[in-house]
């Protein structure tokens, strides 16, 4: 069939019938009249109503994107401050697993020994289990086997041989002083650790006959201690991870600012030095076996100990 493309608006055309005569044109109607305006400004009323509509939903949607961002920062914030925003600020006081094994408790108490490398730094880790921490000024019973663990806690003065730093004996004060900034102490049978130029802990052993001394910090909320002590030497402390307590020892010489950098990687939460170098002490393994470490001089009687040497022992319970 031959396509009837050629009819115009004002026509009309009959199909299947015999050709007739042309009929005269019919008058436009009025939609035929008007009816391609009223397209056009329907399909112009469209656009515009749909570009509204976009307009509205764009609107809403940032809105609610602001609202969502919003309630994130919010819940995140929230969960900082209690303690659950691990992968995007870790929490120093929650670790995700101990460094020591669980013990029983009716087990006798004994230290874990652990080996370690953080920063290519060796390190023996000395993990006290079922004991309690307490301080002795002189000369130790190497025959005593209730103590598990033995190191020389606070520095003594070269001049006149006295305790440097605040340091309490079983609730007696024994020296006072904030020339280092780090502390320990053991009160009623708990161990704190930290950093702080005044701590209500001094007077908290004295009236509760607990045990309190002080030292370099090395770690501070879980960040490094800047010290401007300089060279090398075996380096030894005592940390809080989580709160969990431990002392670590470098087996190689090593400075402050590396030995309290690897502190930091460790986990540690809060940490301050013990007396290092040469200084002897031991620790007593799960086996019964001690293992020394220092030079034991002034107990064999090559050198006479002076008269305020200090310990931090730990105990059997």
């Amino acid at each position: 069939m031959e396509e009837l493309d050629d009819i115009r608006d004002d026509e009309i055309r009959f199909i299947g019938v015999e050709e007739i005569e042309p009929m005269r044109p019919i008058k436009p109607s009025f939609l035929q009249k008007y009816g391609k305006r009223m397209l056009v400004g329907t399909i112009l009323g469209s656009v515009f109503t749909g570009i509204a509509y976009i307009i509205a939903y764009s609107i809403l949607l940032s809105t609610t994107n602001n609202q969502s961002s919003t309630i994130q920062e919010y819940s995140q914030a929230i969960a900082i401050e209690i303690g659950q925003d691990h992968e995007t600020n870790p929490v120093r006081s929650n670790p995700t697993k101990p460094l020591g094994r669980c013990v029983e408790a009716s087990q006798p108490g004994f230290c874990e020994i652990q080996d370690t490398i953080i920063n290519d730094i060796p390190l023996k880790l000395y993990l006290p289990h079922n004991s309690e921490m307490s301080l002795q000024i002189g000369k130790l019973d190497k025959n005593d086997t209730t103590i598990i663990y033995a190191a020389q806690a606070a520095d003594i003065r070269a001049d006149n041989g006295g305790i440097v730093g605040a340091f309490v004996l079983k609730g007696t004060p024994k020296a006072w002083g904030l020339s280092k900034k780090g502390y320990c102490a053991s009160i009623n049978g708990k161990v704190s650790v930290g950093v702080a130029d005044n701590s209500p802990l001094f007077e908290m052993a004295t009236e509760k006959e607990g045990y309190f001394f002080r030292q370099y910090p090395l770690v501070k909320d879980g960040k490094f201690v800047l010290s401007e002590l300089k060279g090398k030497s075996i380096r030894r402390g005592i940390c809080d991870r989580g709160g969990e307590i431990f002392m670590v020892e470098t087996l190689t010489k090593e400075s402050f600012h590396d030995f309290s950098q690897a502190l930091a990687d460790l986990g540690a939460d809060q940490a301050v030095y013990l007396v290092g170098s040469s200084a002897y002490g031991w620790a007593v393994d799960e086996k019964g076996v001690r293992h020394e470490f220092g030079d034991d001089s002034y107990y064999t009687g090559k050198k006479k100990m002076p008269k305020n040497t200090n310990y931090m022992i730990w105990r059997k319970k």
